[in-house]
């Protein structure tokens, strides 16, 4: 199926590996004009080389901390018209209700998204689409509860934008990824310190009996950003294996 990106200029945040840098690549593979930012140039041109082998006309990438404002904002200012972003900024923190760092959470999970949303909606025409990445922990219980509130709100957030957006031609929507392993992460972590913790975990709560993948998770943004998913405005599309237990 042909996605309709080709051109089209899409800025992912947060995205120099894992799920970010995977919906890059996929990005990249149906045409679209890509920039990927994360706080390593390195990696951010690691992944730029990669996206242009794969099919991206224009890739490039920006080492810049999306979390705080100022380089945020340097970010758009390189940007005078987007078709497209992607917000992937975030980070579990661990604690109870009374121990957690909740304004460490919102810090990662939260607040560069709403700055991001604000800065990308000058730039975009009819047509553009803002899709904010956030967790089927946002939608319920299992992570940690600082985390869960951040990733929550950020569900909201794209629901309310969306309604405030819709007469500007603008799309807004969320997706809440389940366990995904790649290298790198945090599963991957897990995975080598307790081998037997996970493989019981695996065997209780993914159904498929597996991990999903980043390209899994990478395939899904590249149809709900594409012309494709016109009429997908609002909500937030789950990609779990089955993993989780709400409606």
């Amino acid at each position: 199926m042909d996605l309709e990106l080709k051109g089209k200029r899409v800025l992912l945040l947060g995205a120099g590996r894992g799920l970010g840098g995977a919906a890059a690549v996929s990005l990249a593979r149906e045409g679209a004009n890509i920039t990927v930012v994360a706080r390593t140039q390195a990696t951010v041109d690691a992944k730029a080389e990669e996206c242009r082998a794969a099919g991206a006309e224009e890739a490039r990438g920006i080492a810049a901390d999306a979390t705080d404002p100022k380089q945020l904002s340097d970010v758009f200012a390189q940007h005078p018209k987007l078709d497209a972003l992607v917000t992937l900024v975030g980070g579990s923190v661990k604690g109870g209700t009374l121990d957690a760092d909740f304004r460490a959470a919102f810090d990662r999970n939260f607040w560069p998204a709403l700055e991001a949303s604000k800065l990308a909606v000058p730039r975009m025409p009819s047509g553009g689409v803002i899709l904010h990445v956030a967790s089927i922990w946002g939608r319920e219980g299992g992570g940690s509860i600082a985390y869960n509130a951040a990733k929550a709100a950020l569900i909201s957030l794209a629901h309310e934008e969306a309604r405030e957006l819709a007469p500007k031609g603008i799309r807004v929507l969320s997706l809440a990824p389940g366990s995904i392993l790649h290298p790198g992460g945090s599963w991957e972590r897990r995975k080598r310190d307790d081998p037997d913790g996970i493989e019981d975990f695996v065997k209780r709560e993914l159904p498929f009996g597996r991990f999903g993948t980043a390209q899994e998770v990478g395939d899904v943004v590249a149809f709900l950003v594409s012309p494709k998913a016109s009429w997908v405005a609002g909500a937030c599309v789950v990609v779990d294996g089955a993993q989780s237990k709400s409606f």
